[in-house]
């Protein structure tokens, strides 16, 4: 009866109350971000070389004064973002699930889990097996000529396109999902379309990866065509 009475009380709330809700939520969650970039500063040393690692035999120069300094602390920022990012949907589904039928609660939280959890794992991907292949490709073109010495700022700029990239074409199977739900285009369409999106997946892996090498194109179109099937899948299981 608590439950109920709990639930009742939450879509009974006043505008002032809703806002006052989101008002709250909004202050853990920047608290939350703060602690985590504040975390990623402290052990920036330790991070930088992690970063470092796939650019092997690569040295890294300071261009400008603070350049350093001011990496170590946009890295910290776009970490303490990616850390968060959890307990931040977390907060948004506390959110908006009493304003949801007991339908739409059945899907928005596997979604958003879902959400995340490509989200990592394209993060991995792309740390693990995209960037060590681009960048050995990168490495080794013209290396007889001109010597590797980059900049750590451009560096970094460079692995945080990949990583984002990665990262939202992961987010592919999600897509999909709510696209299918909407009753947009059905499951049957998307396997019909599977060639046009096999040309549209090349161009997309041209234009995330910027090295010009096939290889690692081919490996990130693969990727794309495996998330695609993936996503009709899930969404045929979802509509049996």
């Amino acid at each position: 009866m608590k439950k109920i009475y709990n639930e009742n009380q939450d879509k009974n709330m006043s505008i002032i109350e809703h806002l006052m809700e989101l008002r709250q939520r909004l202050l853990i969650t920047f608290f939350i971000f703060l602690i985590m970039s504040t975390i990623c500063l402290i052990y920036t040393k330790q991070i930088t070389f992690m970063l470092q690692k796939p650019a092997l035999g690569i040295k890294f120069l300071q261009l400008a004064p603070g350049e350093y300094l001011f990496v170590s602390i946009k890295v910290a920022i776009y970490l303490g973002l990616i850390i968060s990012s959890p307990f931040s949907v977390y907060q948004i589904i506390q959110f908006v699930l009493p304003g949801l039928t007991k339908e739409e609660s059945q899907y928005i939280v596997p979604i958003l889990t879902g959400s995340i959890i490509l989200f990592f794992l394209g993060l991995i991907f792309s740390y693990k097996i995209l960037i060590p292949i681009t960048l050995k490709f990168l490495i080794q073109y013209g290396s007889e000529i001109v010597e590797p010495i980059w900049s750590f700022d451009e560096y970094f700029n460079f692995i945080l396109l990949i990583l984002f990239s990665t990262g939202i074409s992961f987010q592919i199977p999600i897509l999909q999902v709510l696209l299918g739900l909407a009753n947009i285009i059905t499951q049957e369409q998307m396997l019909y379309y599977w060639k046009y999106i096999a040309f549209i997946s090349t161009v997309i892996s041209a234009i995330i990866t910027p090295s010009t090498d096939p290889i690692t194109q081919l490996c990130m179109t693969i990727t794309i065509i495996i998330l695609y099937f993936i996503g009709i899948i899930i969404l045929k299981l979802i509509k049996i």
